[in-house]
């Protein structure tokens, strides 16, 4: 982040970013071995990657970087190989759908059975959960056929769990639901790419190659250039493994 502040701070057109790493990976190499370097990625796929898990940059500088059109170049310390430049998307052509695979550990998900549905039930349940500074990721809603109740499910930290069911409970009779249920040691398994948007098949490719290898998924989040599903710990590894396969990108 500061490197990206003096770049902007002295209008300058790049960045360069030494870390311990050749660049930017397709995936973490401690969890599969065969992640390859990434030549060029956009800023907003590498935010994705960032927020998702990734550890080579912070959310915050890829964001900075991005506002003021500000290339960044991943580089190694420790060798003169040319790295990762993170730029404008419009610089990048595109011959994959899927540029890398990302992963988080220690989630948990949270489910709200027969909540009564009406305006301002989702502020209901998530308002005090937020005013206790709790980050809530994936939300999903599902109402029933007759439209009166609706069954909600959001993640959360591991180590929020015990703290959110509690907020839950004592807010029950505002919120009015059936009953709660909840899962914890998850993993949240996410593959972004830019080149999705123009690629389809992409979303059954990835929901197939995790069913070939009876991996479970027990939630789903899309966005234009991501796709994450929410899966048991135990099967991280596997997961990223298979995916990094499927699409391509050993």
């Amino acid at each position: 982040m500061s490197a990206v502040a003096i770049a902007k701070f002295f209008k300058t057109d790049s960045c360069e970013i030494y870390t311990d790493v050749e660049g930017v990976l397709t995936t973490d190499p401690d969890i599969y071995e065969k992640a390859k370097k990434i030549d060029k990625i956009s800023y907003e796929e590498m935010l994705e990657m960032a927020s998702l898990g990734a550890k080579v940059m912070q959310p915050s500088a890829v964001q900075s970087s991005m506002i003021d059109d500000i290339e960044i170049h991943v580089r190694s310390t420790f060798s003169n190989k040319p790295g990762t430049k993170i730029i404008s998307e419009d610089k990048i052509d595109y011959r994959k759908s899927v540029t890398g695979v990302a992963y988080s550990k220690n989630n948990a998900k949270v489910s709200l059975v027969g909540v009564v549905d009406k305006p301002g039930v989702a502020a209901d349940v998530f308002e005090p959960i937020g005013k206790n500074n709790i980050n809530v990721d994936m939300v999903i809603q599902n109402t029933s056929l007759d439209g009166k109740t609706a069954n909600m499910t959001f993640t959360i930290k591991q180590a929020d769990l015990k703290k959110t069911l509690n907020i839950i409970e004592k807010n029950k009779e505002k919120i009015n639901f059936k009953k709660i249920t909840h899962d914890e040691k998850l993993a949240k398994i996410s593959i972004v790419g830019a080149g999705m948007i123009t690629s389809p098949g992409v979303t059954y490719k990835m929901f197939r190659s995790l069913a070939n290898e009876k991996i479970n998924i027990l939630a789903i989040s899309t966005s234009e250039i991501k796709i994450s599903v929410l899966v048991h710990e135990k099967f991280t590894q596997k997961a990223v493994k298979v995916l990094h396969e499927t699409f391509e990108l050993n």
